[in-house]
């Protein structure tokens, strides 16, 4: 049984390269030119609409929307449904291709709209058929933010809850993409696929390192090719030499058949032994002529052999690399099915076994190590005291020494938690923070009576230095000295001058338990100027 597959992803500005891969305008690198009469266009366009683009522009103005459409805005959804490539060969041999095609454009109309379903292309002139389907997030109902201005100052003007609007955020929710993920495996049950892992690592290859790749190969194919052709041209160069060198001896050889010519005629007339000598020497010069020819020959015949021999090499060369690509993507997903029903059957034997999994990453996220989240997964408890990481409040709190234990939820008899000191930890960081939050906005406490005399000096002598630093309109030119003593003064004394009324002027950090001192050399001259207002001497 293989698995469904569900790939969703925001389109940004007009999408026209997708849109010239969809359409088939410019033939890409993996699909066979000779299937590709074999897609299909499953929806058809409105008349005056040409390709996939101007049908999102079409849905976009006839929408109704109110809100202006912003440059950086998502106008469109790409969604590229597929399955397992084993049963898709499956379903494409059995003739149920027309059959999924029709349940997959019912499935995207019932969830998203059928108005927003603007296109959807069937593709088989790649390795595995699959649809692109293009959707427009049209959306109603309120918005999020709705609820958050609610509770400030501001006020908008209130709009019906049912005006649509353009908004994929809404569409693509962590929870809402599970969703679509569990309905859709339902939805091709029928066909033997099944839903992925949750939770799985695997993330889909895009197209753009699909051609990446193959552009790799092809540059390494391109490399072998340059040298063998620079071996032919060695292999040229040799025969260039050896023909010249013929071509020398040939011209010897016709000088001394003339000179012998010659010398014939001449020992005709006188009978000397020096024409039989010259006859011999010509038909060692012609034995010698006979022998280059022979190499000249043997040499044309090894080049061709070479060349026939590159060819071939280079032939096998590019069958080996895309049998072993090949091999390679088959075992990959052999693995990947593999690693997925062993999951999957843990999963039903071991009810806690996902829970274990979520558990394990929980304990990372809040900074346990590999030993300590090991003990923890384990059921064991475990002491710690130190930092502790909350991604929903984005910070760290400190603990002193608590114990760690993974418990079973008391509200779900299924689901596990982190608990410290018996406590789930996200009911622990709602606490620390509160108290963290509580901490910054706390009222100043009156100081002892006794300390008047020295806090009115202090707080005199500080008003004076400030205010001097004010009329000299010159603070961010004093040397280092200056502002160490600012930094000094306000962090040791600057809680003893504050009221109640006037610490609220202050910056929430300044009150933060991490604040440090050389946090006020941050504080702009403005800032120190504005300082002297929320002093109140102590007399």
């Amino acid at each position: 049984m293989g698995f469904v597959v569900l790939h969703m992803e925001k389109a940004h500005g007009s999408d026209s390269g997708t849109t010239a891969h969809i359409e088939r305008f410019i033939i890409p690198k993996n699909a066979d030119p000779t299937r590709t009469h074999l897609n299909r266009k499953l929806i058809e366009y409105p008349d005056g609409i040409k390709d996939r683009s101007a049908a999102v522009q079409r849905r976009l103005e006839e929408a109704g929307l109110t809100r202006k459409i912003g440059s950086n805005q998502v106008r469109a959804i790409r969604i590229n449904v597929s399955g397992t490539h084993e049963d898709m060969k499956r379903i494409e041999e059995e003739g149920r291709l027309d059959e999924w095609c029709a349940d997959n454009l019912k499935y995207f109309a019932d969830t998203f709209g059928k108005e927003n379903i603007v296109a959807a292309h069937l593709h088989r002139d790649e390795e595995t058929p699959h649809i692109h389907v293009t959707l427009v997030p049209i959306v109603k109902g309120e918005r999020k933010r709705r609820k958050r201005e609610e509770q400030t100052k501001k006020r908008y003007r209130k709009k019906p809850t049912d005006t649509v609007r353009l908004c994929a955020d809404d569409i693509m929710t962590r929870l809402k993409l599970k969703s679509y993920q569990d309905t859709y495996a339902e939805a091709m049950a029928k066909y033997g696929l099944q839903r992925g892992i949750d939770g799985s690592k695997a993330r889909h290859k895009s197209t753009q390192q699909y051609y990446r790749d193959i552009q790799k190969l092809a540059d390494n194919l391109k490399a072998e090719v340059v040298d063998l052709q620079q071996q032919k041209e060695m292999a040229r160069e040799e025969l260039r030499r050896a023909k010249k060198e013929i071509q020398t001896e040939k011209l010897k050889g016709a000088a001394t058949t003339a000179a012998a010519n010659i010398a014939e005629s001449v020992g005709s007339l006188f009978g000397s032994n020096k024409v039989k000598t010259l006859e011999r020497e010509n038909t060692a010069l012609h034995r010698e002529v006979a022998d280059h020819e022979e190499t000249i020959e043997a040499l044309q015949d090894r080049i061709q052999t070479m060349q026939a021999d590159h060819s071939r090499e280079i032939r096998e060369m590019q069958q080996r690399h895309g049998r072993e690509i090949a091999d390679k993507d088959t075992r990959h997903k052999q693995e990947i099915s593999f690693l997925k029903t062993v999951i999957a059957r843990a999963a039903a034997w071991f009810p806690y076994f996902r829970e274990m999994l979520r558990i394990e990453n929980l304990c990372r996220l809040v900074g346990f190590d590999e030993r300590q989240t090991a003990t923890l997964v384990k059921g064991k408890p475990l002491e710690y005291a130190g930092e502790l990481y909350s991604e929903e409040h984005g910070r760290k709190f400190t603990t002193e020494k608590a114990g760690f234990q993974v418990l079973k939820d008391p509200t779900d008899g299924t689901r596990l938690v982190l608990a410290i000191d018996r406590k789930p930890i996200a009911e622990w960081f709602k606490e620390q923070f509160e108290k963290l939050r509580q901490n910054i906005h706390r009222p100043m406490q009156p100081q002892r009576k006794g300390r008047g005399v020295k806090l009115f000096t202090i707080s005199l002598y500080l008003d004076s230095f400030i205010d001097f630093l004010a009329r000299t309109n010159s603070i961010d030119s004093f040397p280092v000295i200056c502002s160490i003593a600012i930094s000094i003064i306000s962090r040791w004394f600057f809680p003893l001058l504050i009221s109640a009324d006037s610490a609220s002027a202050l910056p929430d950090e300044y009150f933060s338990p991490n604040f440090h001192n050389a946090d006020i050399f941050s504080f702009s001259s403005n800032k120190i100027r504005a300082l002297p207002n929320t002093i109140t001497l102590w007399k």
